[in-house]
């Protein structure tokens, strides 16, 4: 089975680990195209305890936030699954970290710079052609911009094309590394022009090696195909039209399941009713007992 290096847990062991900082610093110099002038040299991770003690499915939302040497906060965010608010959701998560830097009383001056990064597994932007889109408070006339507190980028993964490892800048390499479009071969040429892909390679395979880590991924990846199973079933049965409710208790307990773990993915309650068969207010009512 092919390795997805997008899955949540996976990601999150690699990029958000303070033991492996050096690997986040060159993802996010490399993303931002930042150079020896303005290079990040030190990060400090924030909202580390949200991940499940346990290995039962129950998916974890993907959310690294770190605190930079200059100050400033960043929220790196993956999305597998076609999500056509992902703007919208993104300002969301954008504007509470901006807010959560002021505690009571404190002033304006004290807010820093806020980005928000959403590598994403599928197409979104339609109207843009390039994989990396970048967005900021500007004037609608002038262009001139009103503040640099605020930046949103967009990683379109699908949009990424491929070319020859040896003209790659660095964000490509890294693009290129989660797009599963390079085979081993590849992969390991890669690593012999970058070095900091061989440190990314070397923690896959141990990754890999690691059986309860290999067990929890296939959890998250089991979770995902239920999604696309249950998408498919809501169609072909008819389910966009309404569930039937007579359906037997052990059903019940499984399509809640469902729910939950569609819920952490990110899928809106429109996606989650069509897919369970659930009423608006029983997702809703899930969503307050988790």
């Amino acid at each position: 089975m092919k390795f997805n290096r997008l899955n949540d847990l996976y990601f999150k062991r690699l990029l958000g680990d303070k033991n492996k900082k050096s690997l986040t610093l060159n993802f996010l110099n490399s993303i931002l195209d930042r150079d020896a002038n303005n290079y990040f040299t030190d990060i400090t991770f924030l909202d580390k305890d949200n991940e499940p003690e346990t290995i039962d499915g129950k998916l974890s939302k993907l959310d690294i936030r770190a605190d930079m040497n200059d100050g400033t906060q960043i929220e790196i965010e993956v999305q597998v699954l076609p999500f056509k608010l992902m703007a919208e959701r993104s300002l969301y998560y954008w504007s509470k970290m901006y807010a959560e830097q002021l505690g009571k009383g404190e002033r304006y001056k004290k807010l820093k710079k806020t980005i928000a990064i959403n590598l994403l597994n599928f197409d979104y932007l339609t109207d843009e052609k390039d994989w990396h889109n970048i967005y900021r408070l500007l004037n609608a006339k002038s262009y001139r911009k009103l503040t640099d507190h605020m930046e949103i980028h967009f990683a379109e993964i699908p949009k990424f094309k491929l070319k020859d490892i040896r003209k790659m800048r660095a964000s490509e390499t890294w693009i290129a590394y989660f797009s599963g479009k390079y085979d081993d071969k590849e992969l390991e040429e890669l690593s012999m022009n970058k070095p900091i892909m061989k440190e990314v390679m070397d923690f896959e395979r141990s990754f890999l090696m690691d059986k309860m880590q290999r067990r929890e991924y296939e959890q998250r990846e089991k979770a995902l195909r239920d999604y696309y199973s249950y998408m498919g079933e809501s169609y072909e049965d008819g389910y966009d039209k309404g569930y039937d409710k007579g359906y037997d208790k052990g059903k019940t307990e499984e399509v809640n399941k469902i729910a939950l773990n569609l819920l952490d993915l990110g899928a809106n309650i429109e996606m989650i009713m069509k897919a369970t068969g659930l009423s608006e207010n029983e997702i809703k009512n899930l969503q307050k007992e988790k």
